[in-house]
């Protein structure tokens, strides 16, 4: 954090596979490919979404963007709980979740739960977390329930919040 004047939000560049789709949901999608990616290699980051895209769309017959941006919406939390210290103990405090936040916790959580599928390559392993989680199910689910019930557990910190 800078000491003078704000950090500005970068904004990325529109998806150049699906043009068909509104420029915003391209944005998201290839804020995704950027959170695939891990040491800077994006090729290999698009290969795998876009094959991941192309599974999602022989299984479901369906358009993969759709489904993914179902998906996500279905992953995204809407309230956390951050730690608070008032006087010598420290308070789980529910909060409400910013929409940028909300948005990388929910493709950080899709991401990190594929990893840990037991599907064969990572393509096969992204697409059905999304089919998963466009359907309510697997584990990037289940994390958005157990994070919105340990935000309904501390609902009685509130007024702790900042």
């Amino acid at each position: 954090m800078p000491r003078k004047g704000e950090v500005s939000k970068r904004e990325v560049l529109p998806d150049p596979r699906y043009t068909e789709h509104p420029p915003e949901i391209r944005r998201r999608l290839t804020k995704f490919m950027n959170t695939v990616m891990t040491r800077g290699k994006k090729s290999i980051a698009e290969g795998i979404v876009y094959g991941a895209f192309d599974i999602v769309q022989k299984k479901a017959n369906e358009d993969p963007v759709k489904v993914f941006d179902k998906a996500l919406g279905n992953v995204k939390p809407k309230v956390e709980v951050k730690s608070r210290r008032v006087g010598g103990s420290t308070y789980q405090v529910p909060v409400d979740v910013r929409p940028d936040r909300s948005q990388a916790l929910g493709m950080r959580w899709l991401v990190n739960y594929s990893r840990d599928r037991g599907e064969k390559t990572m393509q096969e392993k992204l697409a059905a977390e999304i089919m998963d989680a466009a359907n309510n199910r697997g584990n990037a689910c289940k994390k958005r329930e157990d994070v919105h019930k340990m935000a309904e557990a501390n609902k009685a910190f509130a007024h702790y919040r900042w």
